[in-house]
């Protein structure tokens, strides 16, 4: 690799170079007026902070974005990449690489080319086809470059998905990866996706991290750290995108490209993928680099190419039509995203379940604001009462019991225990569906039960959640993520309303390991298959406890946040303002630990590792990230 392109790559990947631009990185973050800020911040938070504080200031006295410090500490070293060209695999696939092209700019091809001729792994193939106007000599120049370059100039321009399939017809590989003729591949791209497949030979497709990039000249940016592979997630919107290998043989099912969802053909048969394979790998690393300019979708607001998105909502309507699934799609809240709307089959009954204890005010907040906006009508409310106190509680229900479809129960226990009280409440109710919801509540949305009964009707789904506020219009819950806290939290706490986090994701329709209990539904034939809320957990982690073992019989949790509740719960609310409050709690994180520990140890399936479990914002780490699972340590 040249000096010029090993700049341009890895600006950190020399050692020497490394080490003393750390050294005047420190120098420079030493001067007087950084001083007081740093000593203060190793007395508040300690030296950790403070080499943060330090390490976010630049020659030219700029701070670096947290991406950078990222990238800076986990983009491959020449030491690194060294390494893996002289790796010697078991296995060595050759990987077809396809592009399509169309008038594309010299200089973006040329960036592309030397990007791949300097790829760690060297058993690849460029296939193109360019159905420009006419011949670019300089284009064809380039392609004599190196011998596993493969040019076909079609003569006429068969659209993205044909001159797609076009080059699809040189390839010869045993894997087919997607890469526009404006992008770039990082040079260790290839090796990764060799790596996971000698792990694991069965893998029939393998998809990535990525990142933006304008000219070479300037940072990197906008970095998207995935999950793993959610239906759910991917139907509200194509997350997967870059860089997508194909199995040969699974590729050769699909059947390649089809024209008509040109704007959306990749999101096409990446959702036909999803209805076919087996083994879906996701490699928690940045390997793709996507070119945002003038006509690029990656462009912010996407206004270069609007026809896309409307190709997009023909791939999921024809999609759910394969898959035997009645539903609507529509625009999603944000460019780019997607709404599916299920039809409800039937009328079934919906039990919602309230534990109450006092506080009959706030209690009646929520069954009015039931009554008065629910559009759907077959529902039935059965209130808990559990060890009140007062006397106008038991005034209150005599008021309401049998009347507007709710019923009072009491729950015959002594001591507050919120699993227990809710097992009693299902196990009373009539309904073939389950809403747990809390007293505290009001609801937003009118159609709010139809938009969790269309999920949780499905096979593949055992829970729905929703997105809940606080009064001052900022987000309660937006999913839970396993691990942030130590044991689980809510995403994109206090979230101004109408605002939007981390890919919009609060916004966006998507599969998680856990939703709160706060508001959720479930078929009320789950809780007999996963045994009821596990009573042990009396007050904390019980809705995560409860969607975990949901998840272990192999069915989805879906968040919906167009379904939208206030939740009135005090931001402020000490719940361990005693030591017997305290001793509980600790003790409740530690059984939680014991029963899933293995979870909490590989990490969230729907996060990511590049993101930090300190935040609930979906913040990237700043430091070097062990992917133990992938098998190495950077």
């Amino acid at each position: 690799m040249s000096m010029r392109l090993r700049d341009r790559l890895f600006p950190e990947g020399n050692k020497i170079r490394t080490i003393l631009r750390k050294i005047n990185v420190f120098l420079h973050a030493l001067k007087p007026s950084n001083i007081k800020k740093i000593l203060k911040t190793i007395k508040e938070k300690g030296f950790k902070e403070a080499w943060n504080v330090i390490t976010n200031k630049v020659e030219n006295g700029t701070t670096l974005t947290p991406y950078q410090i990222w990238a800076q500490l986990n983009d491959p070293t020449e030491e690194e990449l060294e390494k893996q060209r002289q790796t010697k695999f078991e296995y060595n696939p050759k990987i077809s690489i396809l592009v399509p092209m169309y008038n594309t700019p010299v200089n973006f091809f040329e960036e592309l080319v030397e990007y791949l001729i300097n790829q760690t792994y060297k058993n690849w193939e460029l296939c193109l086809a360019d159905g420009s106007p006419s011949k670019n000599e300089e284009i064809e120049k380039i392609c004599k470059k190196d011998n596993r370059i493969k040019y076909n100039y079609t003569g006429k321009n068969l659209g993205i998905s044909g001159n797609t399939n076009e080059a699809l017809k040189m390839a010869t590989g045993d894997y087919i990866g997607l890469l526009d003729h404006d992008d770039l591949l990082s040079v260790n791209a290839l090796y990764e996706i060799v790596k996971a497949v000698n792990e694991d030979k069965s893998i029939e497709f393998i998809y990535t991290d990525e990142d933006k990039i304008t000219t070479m000249d300037k940072p990197r940016f906008d970095p998207y750290f995935k999950s793993d592979f959610a239906i759910d997630t991917l139907r509200a919107n194509n997350y997967i995108c870059h860089f997508s290998v194909f199995r040969k043989d699974l590729m050769e099912k699909l059947g390649g490209f089809r024209s008509k969802y040109d704007g959306a053909q990749d999101y096409d048969i990446i959702i036909r993928m999803a209805e076919t394979a087996k083994n879906i790998k996701h490699i928690p690393k940045i390997l793709y680099h996507w070119r945002v300019h003038e006509l690029s979708t990656s462009k912010p607001g996407g206004d270069a190419k609007p026809y896309a998105f409307e190709a997009g909502i023909k791939v999921l309507q024809d999609h759910l039509e394969r898959v035997g699934l009645e539903g609507k799609v529509n625009h999603g809240v944000t460019l780019g995203s997607y709404k599916i709307t299920y039809k409800i089959k039937g009328n079934p009954k919906v039990s919602i379940v309230i534990p109450n204890k006092d506080y009959t005010s706030t209690l009646d907040v929520c069954l009015k604001s039931i009554q008065k906006l629910t559009t759907y009508k077959n529902y039935e409310i059965v209130i808990v009462e559990n060890n009140s106190t007062e006397p106008e509680t038991f005034e209150y229900y005599k008021k309401i019991d049998g009347k507007n479809n709710v019923r009072v129960v009491y729950f015959p226990g002594k001591e507050f225990n919120y699993s227990a009280i809710i097992n009693y409440g299902v196990k009373q109710t009539t309904g073939e569906y389950v809403i747990q919801l809390n007293n505290d509540t009001e609801i937003m949305t009118k159609d709010w039960i139809e938009e969790m009964l269309g999920f949780a009707q499905r096979e593949d789904v055992g829970a729905v959640g929703v997105e809940l506020y606080y009064p001052d219009k900022t987000v309660q819950h937006a999913g839970i993520i396993i691990g942030i806290g130590g044991v689980a939290g809510h995403v994109f706490r206090n979230l101004p309303y109408n605002t939007h986090g981390y890919f919009s994701k609060d916004s966006t329709i998507q599969n998680l390991s856990a939703v709160t209990a706060a508001c959720i539904m479930t078929k009320k034939s789950i809780y007999e298959e996963v045994g009821y809320m596990d009573e042990g957990f009396k007050v904390a982690f019980n809705d995560v406890d409860f969607c975990l073992k949901i998840r272990q019989t192999g069915k989805l949790i879906v968040y919906n946040p167009y379904a939208k509740l206030w939740h009135y719960e005090s931001k402020s609310r000490g719940y361990e303002d005693t030591q017997e409050k305290r001793e509980r709690f600790k003790g409740e994180i530690d059984r939680f630990h014991e029963k899933w520990g293995e979870f909490l140890e590989k990490g969230d399936p729907y996060y990511n590792i590049n993101l930090r479990l300190d935040s609930d914002q979906y913040a990237i780490k700043q430091e070097k990230v062990r992917r133990i699972n992938q098998g190495d340590s950077g």
